[in-house]
């Protein structure tokens, strides 16, 4: 079987992640500029060889402010740490509508962590313009500290600003080559 190589079509794509603010509400965010890369053995996507690159200067929560913090020292410190990588290390099909689990290694401020990441295969099509694409849902969830994004703030009720937990959820459409 042939080996075919997929990347993410930029147009139909998205990553966005929701954390808790002051513990009552939840801000979106998201990036705008990343790469999914994958190779598999023809269109089945159990053995692929999948990587992601975000470039973290694209992160947007529609705030500039906040923003600005985000990218900062504070948190993701975009002059030291330009990327966010992703490195799928296992696939395994959870039934056979199309649900699996994918693990891999996350890498964020230079700390790896390996992480599981709930995934809906969509299917492959052919679009009307020929191209070959295969769609996925990707949802999961991390401790943002275990990658060194510690800031916090105590509020006047004694909770904090932000929580630790970070909800990711990303639609990716690759495109075959």
């Amino acid at each position: 079987m042939a080996k075919l190589k997929w990347v993410s079509d930029a147009d139909h794509s998205e990553l966005s992640f929701k954390i808790r603010h002051l513990m009552i509400t939840n801000v979106t965010g998201r990036f705008t500029n990343f790469r999914v890369e994958a190779e598999t053995e023809g269109e089945d996507f159990l053995n692929a060889k999948a990587t992601a690159t975000v470039d973290v200067d694209s992160i947007t929560t529609a705030n500039t402010q906040r923003d600005e913090h985000l990218r900062s020292p504070d948190f993701f410190d975009v002059n030291k740490f330009r990327n966010i990588n992703f490195t799928a290390t296992k696939i395994e099909s959870v039934d056979n509508d199309g649900s699996y689990v994918l693990h891999g290694d996350l890498t964020i401020r230079d700390v790896t962590k390996n992480v599981k990441l709930d995934v809906e295969f969509g299917g492959v099509v052919k679009d009307p313009w020929g191209n070959t694409k295969a769609g996925f849902t990707i949802n999961g969830k991390i401790n943002r500290k275990d990658f060194g994004l510690t800031w916090n703030a105590a509020t006047e009720a004694g909770g904090v600003m932000v929580s630790d937990e970070v909800k990711i959820q990303c639609e990716v459409q690759l495109l075959k080559q």
